[in-house]
C-alpha cells in the first residue's frame, strides 16, 4: 500500500502523544462511540504535571474517562449529557454542560468557540483502520469530525479494528495527510454498544399507536433518543406502510427492521433518494454489525443532516422527539428539571424547524404524562409552570404537536386558551383538576373560555 510508509512514520504510542500535551491546551475528542480510550488513559497519568486542560466531548459513553477524577488538572465539557455524564457530575464538579444547536457544531469548531475563541490545540478521535486510499473511517460518528481534523493544531487517531465502516454521504473519514500521530487500540477494544433493547413499555406503545396515525406512505422520519423510537418501529412493522424515508441526526436500532423489510426504502425522498441519512449512530452491537459497509445508508456531517434548510427540502417530514416536561403555556423542557441537567438539546430545534418548513411536514414533542419519583410518588410531567432553574428547550412559538399516552394535540398557531385546554386534555386524569385550577389562577384558561 502506498500509504503504509507514512503510516509507520506517524505510528506512535498513546503515552508519547499524551506527553506532548501542555497546561492550558484544549483537546477536542471524538463524540459518542468515537471517544478515544487509551489516549485519555495516558493523559490522566499526567494529572500531577498539567493544569487547566480543557477536553471537549459530547454524550460521554463508557468507559469512564479517567481524567474526570482530577479536577485541578482537567475540565470535561460535554455538549450533550449522557446517563454516564449525569452520574459522574454527582461526584465531580469539573464536568460542565455546553448548550448548542447541533447543526451549528461545525461552525463552533471552525471558529474556535470550543476552545475559548482560540484554535483547538488537539483533535483526538477513535477511527477504523486505514484503507488502501489512506482514509480512516469515522465509523458511526461523523458529526463534526472532519472539521476538527481540519482546524486543530495537532491531530491523532486511535485506530480500532472493531469500528464498523460507515459509508457516505460525504466526509465520512479523514485522510492520513491530515493526521499527525497514529495510535493503535488493543485488539479487544470494542466501541460502546448498548445492551439489547428492552421491550417497549405500555406507555411507549400507547404513544406509538397515537403517532402512527400521522405517518403515511412516503413520510420521511426522524426519531430521537429513548424507548419511543423502538416502540414506533414495532408498530410500523405491523402496518402496510411503504416507501418511508429516513433523515435523522441519530441512527437507532428501530430503523434496521424498517429498512430490512423494505418499508423504508427512501424512494419518495426529494434528496438522497434510496438512502437512509444520519450523522451519528448509537445502539446495540447488532446495529453496528448491520451498518458495516451497508450501502442502504449514507452518513453526512451534521451541518448537512441537521441544517433546517436541508430538512425542509424533504416533503412530508415527520420529526418525533421526546421531552421531559411541558407547562400550561406549552413551553417544552427537554434537557433539565430544576437545576439538574439531565441531557441536552442537541438537534431538536433543527428538526422542529425543518419539519415545519417541509411541505406536509409535522413536528411531534412526546412525553409520558407522569413519572414516579425515587420515593414512589406519582407526579405529573405536565406542570403549571416550570420549577426555578428549569431550562426552556423549545419556545411555545415553535411547538407544533404535543403527544402523551392520552393523545396528540396540535398547538401550532393556537391561542393560549386553546393550548392550555388541549394540554390538560392529554394530562394524566389524576392531575387534570389541579391543572384546571392552576390555569384559572394563572388566568390563561377559565371554564367560560371552553371551546367545544
Amino acid at each position: 500500500m502506498r500509504y503504509q510508509k507514512e503510516y509507520q512514520e506517524k505510528l506512535t504510542t498513546a503515552a508519547a502523544v499524551a506527553a506532548k500535551v501542555q497546561s492550558g491546551d484544549g483537546i477536542k475528542v471524538g463524540y459518542f462511540t468515537s471517544k478515544p480510550v487509551v489516549l485519555i488513559q495516558e493523559l490522566a497519568k499526567r494529572h500531577e504535571e498539567l493544569k487547566d486542560v480543557l477536553i471537549v466531548a459530547c454524550s460521554t459513553a463508557p468507559p469512564i474517562p479517567e481524567v474526570i477524577q482530577y479536577g485541578d488538572s482537567f475540565t470535561w465539557w460535554d455538549w450533550h449529557w449522557s446517563k454516564l455524564t449525569r452520574a459522574l457530575r454527582q461526584y465531580y464538579d469539573n464536568i460542565v454542560y455546553g448548550p448548542i444547536t447541533y447543526h451549528m457544531c461545525c461552525e463552533f469548531v471552525r471558529n474556535g468557540t470550543v476552545n475559548q475563541g482560540r484554535q483547538t490545540d488537539w483533535c483526538w478521535q477513535q477511527v477504523g483502520p486505514m484503507d488502501e486510499n489512506g482514509y480512516f473511517n469515522f465509523g458511526p460518528s461523523v458529526s463534526e469530525s472532519i472539521t476538527s481534523f481540519e482546524t486543530a493544531k495537532f491531530t491523532c487517531v486511535e485506530v480500532n479494528k472493531n469500528m464498523p465502516r460507515c459509508l457516505g454521504g460525504n466526509q465520512e473519514g479523514v485522510h492520513i495527510s491530515l493526521v499527525d500521530f497514529i495510535v493503535e487500540a488493543p485488539d479487544d477494544q470494542m466501541i460502546f454498544a448498548a445492551p439489547e433493547i428492552p421491550e417497549p413499555t405500555e406507555v411507549e406503545t400507547q404513544l406509538a399507536n397515537h403517532l402512527i396515525e400521522y405517518i403515511h406512505d412516503g413520510s420521511c422520519l426522524q426519531l430521537g433518543i429513548g424507548g419511543l423510537p423502538n416502540a414506533l418501529g414495532n408498530v410500523i412493522k405491523n402496518t402496510d406502510l411503504k416507501d418511508l424515508g429516513i433523515h435523522s441526526e441519530m441512527f437507532v436500532d428501530a430503523y434496521v427492521d424498517m429498512i430490512a423489510s423494505g418499508q423504508a426504502n427512501g424512494s419518495r425522498k426529494n434528496i438522497d433518494r434510496y438512502k437512509a441519512v444520519y450523522t451519528f449512530a448509537v445502539g446495540t452491537q447488532r446495529l453496528y454489525d448491520w451498518m458495516n459497509n451497508n450501502t442502504n445508508l449514507a452518513t453526512y456531517t451534521v451541518d448537512y443532516v441537521n441544517d433546517p434548510r436541508v430538512i425542509a427540502q424533504l416533503d412530508n417530514m415527520v420529526s418525533i422527539n421526546q421531552a421531559l416536561q411541558v407547562d400550561l403555556y406549552t413551553q417544552i423542557s427537554a434537557e433539565s428539571m430544576g437545576t439538574d441537567q439531565i441531557t441536552g438539546h442537541g438537534g431538536m430545534t433543527d428538526f422542529i424547524l425543518g419539519s415545519q418548513w417541509s411541505k406536509g411536514g409535522k413536528s411531534f414533542l412526546c412525553l409520558p404524562s407522569t413519572h414516579t419519583t425515587k420515593d414512589g410518588k406519582l407526579v405529573s410531567r405536565i406542570v403549571p409552570t416550570f420549577s426555578p432553574g428549569t431550562c426552556t428547550s423549545v419556545s411555545r412559538h415553535l411547538v407544533d404537536y404535543i403527544a402523551t399516552e392520552y393523545g396528540v394535540r396540535k398547538m401550532k398557531a393556537q391561542n393560549q386558551w386553546v393550548r392550555t385546554e388541549r394540554i390538560i386534555e392529554i394530562a394524566h386524569p389524576q392531575f387534570r383538576d389541579e391543572l384546571v385550577k392552576a390555569a384559572n389562577d394563572l388566568k390563561i384558561w377559565t371554564r367560560t373560555n371552553k371551546i367545544d
